[in-house]
């Protein structure tokens, strides 16, 4: 059993997250200053002692991006200098997931650059969920747990008591949560082809599977400017799909996303809280998830050195 205090620490991307986490373990969440100075330079203290304790970090690095994961780096550098014992940074939203691999020459493999940044600030340790590219765990040389949030969409829905139901998957690369959340309820699966000509930018070429008299089911890991969500479920509805829904990991929300959900023919969105809802994102068809009490569990686990991998077994 594990010896170490264990503290709660975050940043301003997600306190909301970071406050539910630290209810779920029963404790506070630690004293720290997250403040700008004049010129925007972050000034960041720790107002309580560390030393020896087991540190997690709760900061997902969505918008502002870049503000986001200086935050994480200058608290983690700060936990470092004051002796904590182990420090883990808990990201539920990785930022720069997308830039993991060139796709053209002269370009930068970003989410590498991430995981040099972190462990070179001092984590010892990361806990993500739904890593865009699930190879990203391979650029860091600290152990990753990549928790999925497939359980926790697939016990929602099982709870709407659909009938008739087919997971859709956007595209070729989301085909294996896809086939995990169609396991998990009972469903059938289907695919569509689509090609990027470009960011953010997408075009449907195929629906591959059977969805007349269907209830659709789209799931992604992110629902970015939510053109390929919503091009997707106006196809399904064309292939005679009687209803169709939508869910994803990160809402990252941003551009027209939420005015394109709304004009969609998607009757529901469900989304969980790795990124939070600005006011402005709200929308009567969103749904919201906690995965508090998942991030709760593994922070347990890891704590008392403990198999994180049996919360999904």
């Amino acid at each position: 059993m594990a010896t170490r205090e264990l503290k709660i620490f975050c940043g301003n991307s997600n306190r909301k997250l970071a406050q539910e986490i630290a209810d779920y373990l029963g404790i506070s969440i630690g004293e720290a200053r997250v403040k700008c100075f004049q010129d925007g330079e972050l000034n960041i203290g720790i107002d309580e002692s560390v030393r020896g304790a087991d540190i997690f970090v709760v900061q997902p690095t969505c918008a502002p991006a870049n503000d986001s994961i200086m935050e994480l780096l200058i608290m983690i550098d700060a936990l470092k200098r004051a002796s904590a014992s182990r420090i883990t940074a808990v990201v539920p939203y990785y930022g720069y997931a997308r830039q993991e691999r060139k796709s053209r020459g002269r370009e930068p493999i970003t989410a590498k650059l991430m995981a040099n940044l972190i462990t070179k600030a001092g984590a010892d340790r990361l806990v993500s969920m739904d890593l865009h590219a699930p190879a990203i765990q391979g650029f860091f040389d600290i152990p990753v747990d990549n928790l999925p949030c497939v359980p926790i969409l697939a016990e929602y829905i099982k709870e709407k008591d659909l009938e008739n139901i087919c997971v859709v998957s956007p595209d070729i690369g989301g085909v294996a949560r896809a086939r995990e959340l169609a396991s998990r309820i009972g469903a059938t699966l289907a695919i569509v082809d689509k090609r990027r000509p470009e960011p953010n930018v997408s075009e449907i070429m195929h629906v591959i599977g059977e969805l007349r008299d269907k209830t659709a089911i789209l799931i992604d890991d992110i629902i970015d400017t939510a053109g390929t969500i919503t091009q997707a479920a106006a196809v399904l509805k064309e292939k005679g799909a009687k209803g169709v829904y939508a869910c994803c990991s990160h809402p990252v929300l941003s551009g027209p996303a939420i005015e394109r959900l709304e004009g969609s023919v998607i009757e529901e969105i469900v989304i969980t809280n790795t990124i939070p809802l600005a006011a402005e994102e709200k929308c009567g068809k969103i749904t919201v998830l906690s995965v508090a009490p998942l991030l709760g569990e593994a922070i347990v686990r890891i704590h008392e050195d403990l198999s994180v991998s049996k919360l999904f077994s």
